[in-house]
């Protein structure tokens, strides 16, 4: 099922999310949310962005191919993470985007390394290291489950001159190629 992706503005993107029981059935919370991924076409997605107050998310590692598909291999779903980042590894800023902040990039300063602990669907413990690109998208979906955005790391002159970008997501005045709920308006 492909849900409505949460807008700038909704409540839910500022909570922390709660843990997921431990045992608990999520594979049907999880399938969900790799379909909105892909729909929207995303690199990953976290529950908080779904109306789903749970510490979970997915994220897709690998490349697309010349067919347009995603390989499943790169797949992951991530329940109840905790990461631990490396931060004898120099920071490095880049640009994000985020699906329920949709059209802004910002340059986000992120460690290049991290750790993380987490279960899959099947409950089974995991513990790997990331770094480069994987370790931004895992950080940047992570900083999700703390009600945390990428705008929150611009300097407060450049959150100024996003105010108004950010008002007309929140207003549901954008457009984009996937569902979304806007606090203006129940769904877009």
């Amino acid at each position: 099922m492909i849900y409505a992706i949460e807008a700038f503005g909704l409540t839910t993107l500022r909570q922390k999310a709660k843990e997921v029981k431990h045992g608990a059935d999520v594979k049907e919370y999880v399938e969900s949310p790799f379909e909105t991924m892909d729909a929207a076409q995303g690199v990953g997605l976290a529950g908080p962005q779904l109306q789903l107050n749970m510490r979970m998310f997915v994220a897709d590692f690998g490349k697309v191919t010349e067919d347009g598909s995603v390989p499943t291999a790169g797949r992951k779903a991530f329940i109840n993470p905790e990461i631990t980042i490396d931060t004898s590894v120099p920071l490095k800023v880049a640009q994000e985007g985020c699906l329920s902040i949709t059209g802004i990039l910002v340059e986000v300063p992120r460690h290049e390394k991290e750790t993380i602990r987490y279960f899959d669907v099947d409950w089974q413990l995991h513990e790997e290291t990331w770094t480069g690109f994987p370790a931004r998208i895992i950080q940047h979906e992570y900083d999700h489950l703390e009600g945390k955005l990428h705008v929150d790391y611009v300097s407060r002159e450049e959150d100024q001159q996003l105010t108004p970008r950010l008002r007309k997501i929140s207003d549901g005045n954008v457009e984009v190629s996937y569902k979304m709920r806007y606090p203006a308006r129940p769904l877009g």
